[in-house]
């Protein structure tokens, strides 16, 4: 049996006014917030699958960020490619005519001073800067000036001229996420892009009896090799020829040292690990404290030059009026840089095809997963505006009837 007090109709209608304002307040916050999961109790096996579908659907929006951005940059680097190559053809040019014999030595000084502004506008394109204040073509290190004009003079020049030009940039090391664990290279190192043919390096240490003594490593082209106590240079050679890096290792018949030859046109890059010194005991490279200088063992036999070895070889023939030079090996080293230039720009297109397919299939998927996270978490707004339609009718006939039910008496106007 309940007793019957003055509070209780009192309580009755504050608990169940509250309890109407609760889900008047939750249909509420469900339409400004565009979700029917307020909570995990809301739809537990919907919250779930919603909670999955939103990370799939932020990690494919940083793909096609990513994507975006690579496409942008591969067409920002094919430009300044084209670019080059179109001077290194002007070039060629110049260097068909001065072969031909017909010119005096004064045309073809002039043809110099025409080559050595070209090769000016050609260094100025490897160090391109891009958008975002970052070096095109220096790799990973994109704060540092990928190619060092070293000037002096030349033999016919009446000024100070470039001379040497020298890469302190590194390889092509950045890479971006374009789909889940799947990688794109976004640079072609100035190593690789300015460069015209492929490089030797002998050394002349004899390493018939070399053996490792401690296990430790050494980095080819960026690809890291791993050497064991005991690894003769025959096994060395090997373990090279096995990696990834675009380098061919043998042993040379002559000097019985490390020979290395590159199976493309680019700079070898060669570095050993901070706790292995094996490259510089073969005699490959020395210990250097500027990481982007040249680091070739002194008496290693280097050869291999960049497209701008090659320029400066035809600028200073046309100077001393060499024209069987500037026919042959002018003519074939200009060949060789635009060949490379060639392949890179090949490289670049055949990336920007994988870039765009790439987004083109994540702006198709964006939107699937987006129409299957509104299935399990999105709010039906025609029901939710009826049911708050309700509830708001139902809440103000609750406060209505309990006006009628709860009469005010004296004492409420006494307290």
């Amino acid at each position: 049996m309940r007793r019957i007090s003055t509070d209780m109709p009192n309580n009755d209608a504050q608990y169940y006014l509250r309890r109407q304002e609760e889900g008047l307040a939750g249909i509420q916050a469900k339409i400004a917030g565009q979700t029917r999961l307020r909570e995990l109790r809301d739809d537990p096996l919907a919250a779930s699958h919603a909670v999955r579908y939103e990370s799939y659907l932020t990690r494919l929006e940083r793909f096609e960020t990513n994507t975006f951005h690579a496409r942008e940059h591969y067409q920002m680097v094919e430009g300044n490619l084209r670019h080059a190559n179109d001077i290194m053809q002007r070039i060629r040019e110049l260097s068909v005519q001065g072969a031909h014999g017909t010119y005096t030595q004064e045309d073809l000084r002039y043809m110099a001073v025409e080559v050595n502004e070209l090769l000016k506008e050609l260094v100025s394109i490897s160090n391109t800067i891009g958008p975002d204040g970052k070096q095109l073509f220096a790799g990973d290190k994109v704060f540092t000036e990928p190619f060092r004009a070293v000037e002096g003079t030349v033999q016919g020049g009446g000024e100070s001229m470039v001379v040497r030009v020298e890469y302190r940039g590194a390889g092509p090391s950045r890479r971006t996420e374009i789909s889940e664990g799947s990688y794109a290279s976004l640079d072609i190192g100035g190593g690789e892009a300015f460069w015209a043919e492929k490089m030797q390096i002998f050394s002349t240490a004899d390493a018939s009896d070399y053996r490792v003594i401690d296990s430790g490593a050494f980095y080819v082209d960026g690809q890291e090799i791993s050497v064991n106590p005991g690894d003769t240079l025959h096994a060395i050679v090997a373990k090279i020829n096995d990696s990834s890096a675009p380098v061919k290792a043998y042993v040379d018949p002559e000097t019985r040292g490390l020979a290395l030859e590159g199976t493309n046109a680019h700079l070898i890059r060669l570095e050993d690990r901070s706790d292995s010194r094996v490259l510089q005991d073969l005699g490959i490279i020395t210990a250097n404290s500027d990481p982007g200088a040249p680091n070739w063992h002194p008496a290693a036999r280097v050869s291999g030059g960049s497209a701008f070895d090659m320029v400066i070889r035809l600028r200073d023939a046309l100077f001393r009026g060499d024209q069987e030079f500037v026919g042959s090996q002018g003519i074939g080293g200009i060949d060789l840089a635009m060949s490379n230039f060639a392949s890179r720009l090949t490289d670049l297109g055949s990336r920007f095809e994988r870039a765009e397919m790439t987004w083109n299939r994540l702006n198709q998927e964006i939107p699937n997963v987006t129409a299957a996270l509104g299935r399990e978490s999105g709010l039906d707004f025609t029901t939710a505006a009826t049911d708050l339609g309700m509830m708001d009718f139902a809440h103000k006939a609750a406060l209505q009837t309990a006006a009628k039910v709860i009469q005010p008496t004296l004492l409420d106007f006494l307290r």
